[in-house]
């Protein structure tokens, strides 16, 4: 095959259940991408991540090319043996850290400049060195550079800053070569302005990609104006290829994106979490550190079969997590990215049955219940 095959298996009014065929595996859709952004998931062997269930994971382009550097990855056999990971892997750009390192960079035309946070060093960033890199990494999915632009920038602002990213994600396309199982996905920007947002949809099915990932969406809006794009944005989105929402989110978001039609997601916010002394549970989140939780002999989750939930009870996670033993934090990962992949699975299972209204209502109800 040559890119990426993707197929819609079932629709339940905009939600759709999908399979994504890449080079190193299957990508069964609506799916949650935990995020390994330095090759690795914090807390995680990649025996225990592919345990929880998922599929694909994201490691970071500007990360891996401060450290170790790409051309060391590519020479000790590619990102997937480096790290031991053999299913498919989506690399981000460094679009973000555009944005998330502002004081840490320049930008023009041609592309970006950073200033390692690391040690002060100087690297260059353009859209051709972007999908070098990640060339370099051997990543399944490669995402265009972008800008990402922050939430209170006005619209001139945003619609410039867009602009250069079509742009920008022109010249990913030229400087792209394609392979077979391998994919590159355009990124929709235009803040929370549908007029842009159809704009740069258009732009980028004009250009042509394997996939559309909608970014710019985890920056501080709140959820229903995350969600009031989407519902402007997905009809302008091609329907025989997949969406991924960038950087999203805690599982409400999650439920709202697909019953949207997103395909794709991935977010920090469970490994996050799990360092954090919070675990996501079918009842709603809890925080470890409470009191309530010091003599409680149940799991987490009494529905939840992850090792967090089988084998310890929440008074033995309260005790790890003031204790700040690293034991507490990898256990409260475990469960949150187990708890993802259930979530993700449970929403496949309603689309192909024509219940995820149902699902959605279920969903909610528990949530309120801690």
């Amino acid at each position: 095959m040559s890119g990426l095959t993707f197929e819609v298996l079932n629709k339940d009014n905009r939600a759709r259940t999908g399979r994504l065929e890449t080079a190193h595996g299957i990508i069964n859709t609506p799916a949650f991408m935990p995020v390994g952004t330095a090759a690795t998931v914090k807390g995680m062997t990649p025996e225990a991540v592919a345990g929880t269930g998922a599929q694909c994971i994201l490691a970071n382009t500007y990360h891996l090319m401060l450290r170790p550097g790409p051309e060391r990855i590519e020479k000790l056999g590619g990102l997937h043996t480096f790290m031991n990971w053999p299913g498919p892997i989506l690399t981000d750009s460094g679009g973000y850290q555009v944005w998330s390192l502002a004081d840490l960079r320049k930008m023009d035309e041609n592309g970006v400049e950073f200033r390692s946070h690391l040690d002060g060093s100087v690297h260059q960033l353009s859209p051709e060195r972007a999908i070098e890199i990640q060339r370099q990494l051997g990543s399944d999915i490669t995402m265009v550079l972008d800008e990402c632009i922050s939430l209170d920038a006005d619209k001139n602002e945003v619609a410039q800053s867009m602009q250069l990213s079509m742009r920008w994600a022109e010249r990913c396309k030229a400087a792209y070569e394609d392979r077979n199982g391998h994919g590159l996905f355009g990124i929709v920007q235009g803040g929370l302005h549908d007029d842009l947002r159809t704009q740069s949809a258009e732009a980028l099915k004009m250009i042509g990609f394997d996939g559309y990932a909608i970014g710019g969406l985890s920056v501080g809006e709140g959820q229903d104006s995350k969600f009031r794009i989407l519902d402007g944005l997905i009809k302008h989105l091609p329907q025989d290829r997949p969406r991924y929402l960038m950087g999203v989110g805690k599982p409400a978001d999650l439920v709202g994106g697909v019953l949207r039609g997103i395909d794709m997601f991935d977010c920090v916010l469970p490994t996050r979490s799990g360092r954090t002394n919070q675990a996501f549970t079918r009842n709603g989140a809890l925080n470890l550190r409470n009191a309530r939780h010091k003599e409680d002999p149940g799991p987490l989750d009494p529905e939840c079969s992850c090792p967090a939930c089988a084998s310890y009870s929440r008074a033995y996670l309260h005790h790890l997590v003031m204790a700040k033993e690293i034991l507490g934090a990898v256990l409260l990962t475990w469960h949150n990215l187990h708890y993802y992949q259930d979530l993700m699975s449970g929403m496949r299972k309603a689309i192909d049955e024509g219940a995820l209204d149902a699902f959605a209502a279920d969903f909610q109800a528990g949530q309120r219940l801690n």
